[in-house]
């Protein structure tokens, strides 16, 4: 039999998240269980005691000590509600915190597949909001066990005063527990349609934010603002929703519960002159009658359970998103020999690349050029596994990256980005992220090799200015994560894109540094710009998914669909003159390269002035 966690995984992460969270503040659950059922009990004595000091003052016997007992249950319940207060909050509090981490490691864990699915400004919501609702799941079913108690002990109370008046209440209990259930299965679905209409919201303003500056040059802001709030209505609709199936349940409350409450004092009075019960036991049945009924009370519960539950369920969906999974063989010492071997990736339903093969030889430097959308970026993602192929495999002096450690992964795979994000506190510690023993000198001497030293110095504190304080341009974010990425080392060097905000004599000064390294470090870059890839051992030109062909730049250039790559030349319907040299084409899967390999690239020496032909 099928359980229910796999017909629906996210349900069974979300339980999974909730079991695992309520053992993390369990001793504290316990106490608010433990305090809770104590003031319920207290609260199950009181009527007793104040029906009891009534009897004894109408016969003007002594009834200090019960009014002095009555005084003392009224204290205690102060006082265990105070500490039911102050533990609720501490276990929201742990609870919240707890899921937020493990949620965040998730979700980092995962990588961009997690952003790709949800969005960015969802997933915000789901870790802050939902995850601060879902956290309240602990202490409410430790309380909900309380304010179960309270209308069990009222009943077990009347039966104890006398049978009639709890034969009385139970004849009305199954209209109560119908009305319960109602509740929490009605809430939990206008919760979940309220909390996605917020996700919606959340992503668009993200995104919104993301892009103000082309909102305020297109002069578009009463337009993405209505964007934004379009999912507006169907908020209103889910809150009012919730809304009236409390109110429903709350007049249904009032409707059910009162009448019982005069049947149970009716026939306690009718007792009273049948001299079977005294005035203090019609005072007490009347207080046990009212917590026997304390529907509001379980309303209210519920109604938190189910909101809390939808949010879990939220929380699930991003748990069963499947992160990174590493193994545990070494990497062997090697140049940074790069092979990708009959490598497909899937995005959004659509084949990007389609059997890729590529060798890479330790120590050159390939450029990858392509039209917008031919998959440059998820190739460079996949060779430093960013991603994962759907198929084929991605190798790195031998070793298939899916089975390398993660620490030996990212010590040998450096990155640097179009848009680099800069992490840490200050300069400094941007550059050194993911160093295990960063060294100031080491970080200054890769600044200088990007370039980047100059105007870091003219920062108020140099490398020590904070993040936040440091103005840069695109450019000067360019070489910052260009910096990162030359002290970070490693044999293989992966430039998404990482010079395309430069200016020509700066990329020319970083493009001759980088490939002046001589052996050693292997280098895949992602070229947008001829002069880039005419510095390269060799080009991959990709097209419709797969390897057009690789060769050296000057030789591709003869092509009139390669440069039309570049905006250069012919369109692709001029397929150049006829005596255009031999390039490795692998369109067919059998072409030939310069040493007779498909997809291979041999060692070569850039164009005399590093210019196109």
């Amino acid at each position: 039999m099928t359980s229910r966690a796999d017909d629906d995984p996210a349900a069974g992460h979300a339980r999974t998240l909730l079991r695992t969270a309520t053992r993390y503040s369990g001793s504290r659950c316990a106490a608010l269980c433990l305090v809770s059922i104590a003031a319920t009990g207290a609260g199950l004595l009181l009527p007793a005691a104040l029906g009891r000091a009534l009897d004894l003052l109408l016969a003007h016997a002594p009834a200090t000590r019960w009014v002095l007992c009555c005084a003392g249950l009224v204290l205690l319940l102060g006082l265990l509600d105070a500490v039911q207060t102050v533990l609720t909050g501490t276990v929201d509090a742990r609870t919240t915190a707890w899921l937020r981490r493990r949620l965040t490691g998730h979700v980092l864990g995962a990588g961009p597949r997690a952003a790709d699915r949800f969005g960015s400004g969802d997933l915000v919501a789901r870790l802050v909001g939902n995850a601060a609702e879902a956290g309240t799941t602990p202490a409410a079913r430790a309380a909900l066990v309380a304010a179960l108690a309270g209308p069990v002990g009222g009943v077990v109370a009347l039966g104890l005063i006398d049978w009639w008046l709890a034969a009385v209440f139970l004849a009305g209990a199954p209209v109560l527990a119908l009305l319960l259930r109602a509740v929490s299965r009605d809430t939990s679905e206008s919760a979940s349609r309220y909390q996605r209409a917020q996700g919606r919201i959340a992503a668009a303003l993200a995104e919104a934010v993301e892009g103000v500056r082309t909102v305020r040059a297109a002069g578009t802001e009463d337009r993405e603002t209505a964007r934004v709030l379009r999912p507006l209505p169907d908020l209103s609709r889910a809150g009012h929703r919730m809304w009236r199936v409390q109110g429903r349940a709350a007049a249904r409350a009032v409707a059910v519960a009162p009448l019982l409450q005069l049947a149970v004092v009716a026939v306690a009075g009718v007792l009273l002159t049948r001299g079977r019960l005294s005035v203090g036991e019609v005072l007490a049945s009347s207080r046990y009658a009212v917590l026997a009924t304390g529907v509001g009370v379980l309303v209210g519960r519920l109604a938190g359970l189910a909101r809390a539950r939808a949010a879990a369920r939220r929380l699930g969906e991003v748990e069963a998103e499947p992160t990174t999974a590493f193994g545990a063989r070494r990497l062997p010492d090697g140049p940074g020999r790069l092979e990708l071997r009959g490598v497909t990736a899937r995005r959004g339903g659509h084949t990007v690349l389609d059997g890729v093969d590529l060798d890479v030889p330790g120590g050159t430097t390939l450029a990858v050029v392509g039209r917008s959308g031919s998959g440059k970026s998820l190739l460079a993602a996949l060779a430093g596994r960013l991603a994962d192929p759907d198929a084929g495999d991605v190798l790195l002096d031998g070793v298939p990256l899916r089975e390398l450690p993660h620490d030996d992964l990212r010590g040998a795979v450096g990155y640097a980005f179009a848009r680099p994000a800069l992490l840490g506190g200050t300069i400094g510690q941007a550059l050194a992220l993911g160093l295990p023993s960063p060294s100031p000198g080491r970080i200054r001497e890769a600044a200088r090799t990007a370039l980047a030293d100059d105007f870091v110095r003219r920062l108020p504190d140099g490398y020590d200015t904070a993040v936040a304080d440091a103005p840069r341009s695109g450019g000067e974010a360019q070489r910052l994560g260009l910096a990162r990425a030359f002290a970070h080392g490693g044999r293989l060097l992966i430039l998404d894109d990482a010079l395309s905000s430069l200016d020509t004599v700066t990329e020319r000064h970083i493009t001759d540094a980088l490939f002046g390294d001589g052996p050693g470090t292997t280098r895949l870059l992602v070229a947008h710009r001829g002069a880039t890839a005419a510095c390269a051992d060799a080009v991959a030109w990709l097209d419709g998914g797969r390897v057009r062909a690789v060769g050296r730049h000057e030789e591709l250039w003869r092509l009139a669909e390669y440069r039309a790559v570049f905006g250069e030349g012919a369109g692709p319907a001029d397929t150049g003159d006829s005596d255009v040299p031999p390039v490795s084409d692998t369109r067919g899967g059998n072409g030939e390269g310069h040493d007779g390999m498909s997809g291979r690239i041999r060692p070569a020496a850039a164009a005399e002035d590093g210019t196109a032909p």
